[in-house]
């Protein structure tokens, strides 16, 4: 009787226990099941570049000015009209040149006149000085009359030679005079777009003591870019390196270039070089730029001075090259070596690469990875809901 009281006990107890782990299954949290998200290495051409913002400036800009004052009688062209070199753009009122040059003209042939007055006064005191010596020789002239002729031969010689030295001086005026009345027709230096017109017809323009500005003509055919580089990036770049820009107005269109010179000095002493002030100091929270210039072709003309041009100095690139995001990079174990975390056939493993070109979204992968290789880029523990519990049962079937 005892035994089986004892029996009837234990069976109780053993089916109380298994109750209690049931309820404690049930109460307790299931355990995650780990899904690990993976990205695959992909091809892409990739760059690596500095960035800098441009202004697009005239290859080639002069201001054309008058050298000459006077009265701007026509003027023979448009704004944004194209010239050729020698071409007629504007004409002064020439009637005080064309006053000038007659008096100097007037001067020079008074001084020629004089000068052949004066000749002939030389070979009249050349024969007395000739008659007078010989004279002298026979002792039949007083030696008296032999000095005075011979002082007025060399007297009119000296005056003749002075005489020259005012022909000379009249011959220069005459020239200046000839050259200020041609600069009354202002013509084209070179090739060009009337980009502004200064002075309109009828202004009077003084040049006594600057050249006033009439015009300003461009060469358009090719634009100058002058990108701002900052101090972080200036010394990565150098001459030669291939560039490309975008516009504002464009920003599909790509305009190749070549890098054609990094400016020594920063932009605050570029600007202000025609300030007294060389000093290119400036406080610490003023940014450092400097200039960089390069070319492009511009025959349609749909480049305008002053555009804005978004500009990529190219300092690195790779076509066809296998990449992976920069933020898949793990610990960095040398230079261009880092690890990164490759999915196993159950777990990930860790790896050693070596990389290339990168920007700022991706980076090259030289060695260590094929396009077959998935990165682990994170997981996602799903929990088990109470439902999916009791379709697996306590044991998960």
């Amino acid at each position: 009787m005892k035994k089986t009281a004892l029996r009837k006990w234990l069976l109780m107890g053993a089916g109380g226990l298994v109750i209690l782990a049931l309820g404690a299954w049930w109460l307790a949290p299931a355990k995650p099941k780990m899904d690990f998200l993976t990205v695959a290495p992909k091809r892409a051409d990739i760059e690596s570049a500095v960035l800098a913002t441009g202004a697009l400036e005239a290859y080639q800009q002069v201001n054309v000015g008058a050298q000459v004052s006077g009265q701007l009688r026509s003027l023979k062209v448009e704004l944004g009209q194209s010239v050729k070199k020698g071409q007629l753009l504007a004409e002064i009122d020439p009637v005080l040149q064309q006053n000038d040059l007659k008096k100097a003209q007037a001067s020079l042939n008074s001084a020629q006149a004089q000068k052949r007055a004066k000749q002939a006064l030389l070979e009249q005191y050349r024969l007395a000085f000739e008659r007078q010596k010989s004279l002298n020789q026979a002792d039949a002239g007083a030696r008296a009359d032999l000095e005075q002729a011979r002082a007025q031969l060399v007297s009119t010689q000296a005056e003749l030679s002075s005489l020259d030295a005012q022909i000379a001086q009249a011959e220069i005026a005459v020239d200046t005079a000839k050259a200020n009345l041609g600069y009354t027709r202002i013509t084209a230096p070179m090739d060009g777009v009337v980009i502004a017109i200064v002075t309109k017809e009828g202004q009077t323009v003084v040049s006594n003591q600057s050249a006033p500005t009439i015009l300003i003509l461009a060469n358009l055919d090719t634009m100058t870019v002058k990108a701002e580089i900052s101090e972080a990036d200036v010394t990565k770049v150098k001459a030669g390196m291939p560039v490309y820009f975008t516009t504002l107005g464009d920003p599909d269109h790509r305009y190749q270039a070549k890098l054609r010179s990094v400016e020594p000095a920063p932009t605050t002493v570029s600007d202000s070089s025609s300030s007294n002030s060389s000093s290119s100091s400036s406080s610490s929270s003023t940014a450092i730029y400097y200039y960089g210039r390069f070319d492009v072709p511009n025959p349609d003309h749909q480049l305008r001075l002053s555009m804005t041009a978004q500009v990529h100095i190219v300092l690195a690139e790779a076509k066809g090259a296998l990449c992976i995001p920069v933020s898949q990079l793990g610990k960095q174990l040398g230079p261009d070596s880092y690890q990164v975390l490759v999915m196993g056939k159950d777990h990930p493993m860790p790896r050693q690469i070596k990389t290339g070109v990168r920007d700022n979204v991706n980076v090259q992968v030289l060695e260590g990875l094929t396009e077959q290789d998935r990165l682990v880029v994170g997981d996602n523990a799903l929990k088990y809901s109470g439902e999916e519990r009791r379709r697996h049962g306590p044991f998960g079937f």
